[in-house]
């Protein structure tokens, strides 16, 4: 089938290819004019026959709402747009409502796999009417692993990226329970190889992991991790993730704290240990650290 393909950074570059392996067509439009097979939008479009099918792999807010106010005017219905992005859930819902006022359909499909993708295969979470999704059916195909797992229609529309959102916070969690184990490891003297030790895990034991193994590599190539500064971004789902777990009375303290953490990375003097430590002091003569 023939797809069009908004957006060919690391994610969407990776994705055009895999899809053309498939044996589908894949025409790819993105602003570097240099991995682009067309120049604008509205050229994209015009090279697919209908109906046609739109994948946008854009930055979630402002990128991804541009991109679809766009494809609204140069679509026709029957058309469908796919948002593959990491937009959040509630922002699928006003694109569907949008889309389909001009007869357009809408998809929007969690996207997992990274750099790996290419070659491993993307984990695909999509949510939208059965009609939509059908359509965008061989293209799902292509992007998943080999094998009868690593795609799901999750539900309606939102579903998709609401399944994302929970995995990426599973994964904050799980990253912050290998690093804090990974530095009291590294603080006693009575373990000599830590790099071994998460190494000897791989294999056998309830904690080995696609992350265990990614642990394991960053250690080979920097066993003390001696060349990184202990900094960490959150790309925006983790606080979804906790705010949907506030609006719905689940409680989450795992991925909650593991977000936190993030927030304290950040902090090169951290306030509330000043507070902390003046306290300590306060109560109980503890001694405290002057700059």
């Amino acid at each position: 089938m023939e797809l069009g393909l908004v957006g060919l950074g690391k994610m969407g570059g990776n994705m055009r290819e895999r899809i053309r392996r498939a044996g589908h067509t894949v025409i790819g439009y993105d602003r570097n004019p240099d991995v682009a097979d067309v120049h604008s939008l509205e050229e994209l479009v015009g090279k697919l026959k209908g109906p046609r099918v739109v994948w946008v792999m854009v930055p979630a807010g402002e990128p991804t709402q541009s991109t679809i106010d766009q494809l609204a005017e140069l679509l026709e219905p029957g058309d469908v747009v796919v948002d593959g992005g990491n937009s959040r859930w509630t922002d699928d819902e006003k694109h569907a409502e949008e889309l389909a006022a001009k007869g357009i359909g809408f998809v929007d499909c969690g996207v997992s796999g990274g750099v790996w993708g290419l070659e491993n295969g993307y984990a695909l979470m999509y949510g939208g009417d059965a009609e939509n999704v059908a359509k965008v059916q061989p293209i799902f195909d292509a992007l998943k692993p080999e094998g009868d797992f690593g795609s799901v229609h999750a539900g309606k529309v939102g579903a998709g990226h609401f399944a994302k959102m929970v995995h990426n916070g599973i994964e904050y969690a799980m990253m912050q329970a290998y690093a804090e184990g990974w530095e009291l490891l590294e603080k006693v003297d009575s373990v000599e190889n830590v790099r071994e030790v998460f190494r000897s895990w791989q294999e056998g034991t309830v904690i080995r992991s696609w992350l265990l193994d990614l642990a394991v590599n960053a250690l080979d190539d920097d066993e003390h991790l001696e060349g990184l500064r202990g900094y960490a971004q959150d790309s925006g789902e983790g606080r979804w993730t906790v705010e949907a777990a506030i609006d719905n009375a689940v409680p989450l303290p795992a991925i909650t704290a593991s977000l936190f953490a993030r927030f304290a990375s950040r902090q090169e003097d951290s306030p509330q240990m000043k507070m902390i430590a003046a306290l300590r002091n306060q109560f109980g003569g503890h001694a405290v650290e002057k700059k």
